[in-house]
């Protein structure tokens, strides 16, 4: 059987140091070994509100930066999700074998949940703020509206100061189970925080097979990524480095000059303690920052951690920032050039779709013959 990967990234703008330690490098390295297929998953955008011209130009931008950090296109299948509607098609064939219960598990779910009721109350406090203010004749209407804007757009109601889940939210790893299995997908690069989507995937295909006798989904592996690819925040090693965060400053972007990218170092939060030591529980901000040089570098955190044992955070920062600059600037300024040439972005992303429904639609046909569908 081929060795086949599949993965993607959501096109939801800002595309990051984590992005690219977390997947895309590790997925230039495996296009050698796998015959694989990257995706820029815009199905999977829209379970939170999207504006349109912005995802559409954060779908040209994710393509860059895949072919900017070194994805080959002509010898691998990049596309965005929504081209082909085999991923949709089958989500819902899939949906049909997949129990709630299996659903109810998913913990990501439940944490985006809770992070959507700590916007809806922070949202909230601000819109009783501005009426108050505006009551008392201090405040701006216009104000008091743009927060009222962001609470409706975001589909938050006050009933017991939850929000209302959208299905999208709930039923995303069926679609992600889809996405692997509708290419028959042998293997499947994932960070911690997806290894239970995987897991879901594998039971869906395994249900599958048993509810009709036949063994046309194979089981995907997971390609666990190295232990130096969980970056964290800059603005808080506790927390994973996310494009969501409201300050620019907890994220280098791919996008970023080397100015920023600097600035950004030299302001990472970092501590009191003297010299350098990697504890990822005592000193989660100078674990972080060593990671992101051992990544950045090659080197090895032993022999960073020995390197500036002595010295100040200063001198520590200033090094980083320069294996940082050296390592990410060539990836901007070839992302910007990209960028500029719509027509060649589109023409990719034109291609791969066709290659990836080729693949696909071969594979839904199969289904359809299982399942009992009539095509006359």
């Amino acid at each position: 059987m081929t060795k086949r990967i599949f993965s993607g990234v959501q096109p939801t703008g800002n595309l990051h140091l984590g992005n690219y330690l977390g997947a895309i490098r590790n997925w230039v390295q495996m296009q050698h070994d796998y015959e694989a297929i990257f995706c820029i998953v815009d199905l999977h955008a829209i379970t939170v509100p999207q504006d349109p011209e912005a995802l559409r130009a954060a779908t040209r931008e994710v393509t860059a930066a895949y072919i900017a950090c070194g994805i080959d296109p002509e010898k691998n299948t990049i596309f965005n999700q929504s081209m082909v509607s085999v991923h949709a098609e089958l989500g819902w064939i899939l949906g049909c074998y997949t129990p709630l219960g299996w659903l109810n598990r998913m913990t990501q779910f439940k944490e985006k949940m809770q992070l959507r009721k700590a916007d809806a109350e922070d949202q909230l406090k601000k819109i009783r703020h501005e009426l108050k203010q505006y009551k008392k004749g201090k405040g701006r209407l216009e104000e008091l509206l743009h927060f009222v804007e962001i609470f409706v757009e975001a589909g938050i109601e006050d009933s017991e100061k939850t929000t209302q889940a959208k299905l999208g939210l709930y039923s995303y790893p069926v679609l992600m189970a889809a996405d692997i299995l509708g290419y028959k997908a042998t293997h499947v690069p994932v960070g911690e925080d997806q290894k239970q989507h995987l897991e879901l995937a594998r039971d869906i295909a395994g249900a599958f097979n048993r509810r009709y006798g036949v063994e046309l989904f194979p089981q995907p592996e997971p390609v666990i990524q190295g232990a130096a690819t969980r970056v964290m925040s800059l603005r808080d090693g506790t927390k994973k480095m996310s494009k969501s965060d409201e300050s620019d400053y907890s994220r280098i972007n791919l996008t970023d000059d080397a100015d920023t990218i600097a600035a950004k170092i030299r302001k990472a939060k970092s501590d009191m303690e003297p010299g350098l030591s990697f504890d990822v529980e005592k000193r989660p901000e100078a674990a972080n920052l060593i990671n992101i040089y051992s990544a950045l570098s090659g080197d090895k955190r032993d022999d960073i951690v020995s390197r500036f044992a002595t010295s100040g955070f200063s001198e520590f920062k200033k090094s980083l920032a320069d294996v940082a600059v050296a390592h990410l600037e060539p990836i901007t300024g070839e992302m910007r050039r990209l960028q500029a040439d719509k027509g060649y972005i589109d023409a990719v992303l034109k291609r791969g779709a066709e290659r990836a429904n080729d693949v696909a639609q071969g594979v839904l046909k199969e289904v359809k013959d299982v399942v009992g569908f009539l095509r006359v």
